[in-house]
């Protein structure tokens, strides 16, 4: 296999509110990320109608997106951050991808399974097929590192199979294009941090989610300093004081989380806070991690606010991310038509 270059590909869809779950499971990787690698960072609008959308509620999330990345650090000078649209190749590439992919692997898809529900036969065509285009977004770019949450690593490894039938399919004329040894990378998902997984402040045993009807279910990035705090005394817990062990988290899935929210809030870890805290009841610690939350959320809502007030800069942002996205799909689409055997 050839060896590529290390590039990173990540992207998040524009719906609903950012919360706390999509900045520590995503965009603070995103901002430890580019300090060691070339990094692409998506806000994914064609994954987005999948489902109806509003086409004004649209435009404006695609930008709060934007606005999230920067406000949380990400350098939009280093780092080329765009909107998937704005390059047609996501949907070429995507298209050849449902040609290469099998039924059989997209349906063993549970996303699919747990967003179309009973409804199966109801669902759009694109949220079956949305893997493929998930692949066709990390391979246009041939990103060999993707920073997911668990739900998606399922998507990635997906991708890697596409991309390993792809490269074996037209293996010859690969070679006869001058790429020996495969076109595509095998992407590799990078899963890591003491919150990966946040969970919802008013039951920890689902995933804090922005389709959630109650808004006291997640921290969103826009909130301001009352609604974090009020949202936190607010956080589902028990009567027990905190263990002063990981070992006694077990069967408390709220205080699990409100623990990992603080450790990974801190750059801390579970067993750390708990040293800490230890012993001290919810009232206490939920002060502690209100202060925590809001001298390191408030400052990037903030800046939100600020960004999405000047909606030009953000567009500018976007464009010029497009036009450098854009010098590297192009190129690499015109080579998969080659291979496949297309006039151009």
């Amino acid at each position: 296999m050839t060896s590529f270059p290390e590039r990173v590909f990540s992207g998040i869809q524009p719906t609903g509110n950012l919360h706390l779950g999509n900045y520590l499971g995503a965009i603070v990787k995103f901002v430890a990320l580019q300090k060691t690698h070339e990094c692409l960072f998506c806000v994914v609008d064609l994954h987005a109608i999948t489902v109806p959308q509003d086409p004004k509620e649209l435009r404006q999330a695609i930008r709060r997106i934007a606005a999230a990345y920067i406000a949380s650090g990400v350098d939009p000078a280093k780092n080329i951050i765009f909107n998937q649209s704005q390059i047609a190749e996501h949907a070429e590439l995507a298209w050849v991808f449902n040609c290469v992919a099998r039924i059989g692997w997209l349906n063993r898809m549970t996303q699919f399974k747990e967003k179309a529900g009973k409804d199966r036969e109801n669902a759009s065509i694109g949220l079956f097929a949305y893997p493929t285009l998930m692949a066709a977004d990390i391979l246009l770019y041939k990103a060999t590192h993707v920073p997911v949450g668990e739900d998606q690593k399922q998507h990635i490894e997906l991708a890697r199979d596409i991309a390993q039938k792809f490269n074996n399919d037209f293996a010859e004329s690969i070679a006869d294009n001058g790429h020996e040894g495969g076109f595509f990378p095998l992407p590799a998902p990078l899963i890591q941090g003491p919150a990966a997984r946040v969970m919802s402040l008013r039951d920890g045993t689902k995933k804090m989610s922005k389709s959630d009807p109650s808004e006291f279910s997640r921290i969103n990035l826009s909130d301001d300093s009352d609604a974090i705090a009020q949202k936190v005394r607010k956080a589902k817990t028990d009567p027990e004081p905190l263990p002063a062990d990981k070992d006694g988290l077990n069967g408390r899935p709220e205080a699990e989380n409100l623990v990992g929210i603080f450790a990974a809030l801190s750059d801390s870890t579970p067993e750390a806070v708990l040293q800490q805290f230890g012993g001290a009841q919810f009232s206490t610690f939920k002060q502690a991690l209100i202060d925590l939350a809001v001298t390191q959320l408030g400052p990037i809502g903030a800046e939100m606010r600020r960004l999405e007030a000047d909606p030009g800069y953000i567009d500018t942002v976007l464009r010029d991310g497009a036009k450098r996205a854009r010098a590297i799909a192009e190129p690499n689409m015109a080579q998969v038509k080659d291979i496949l055997g297309f006039i151009r």
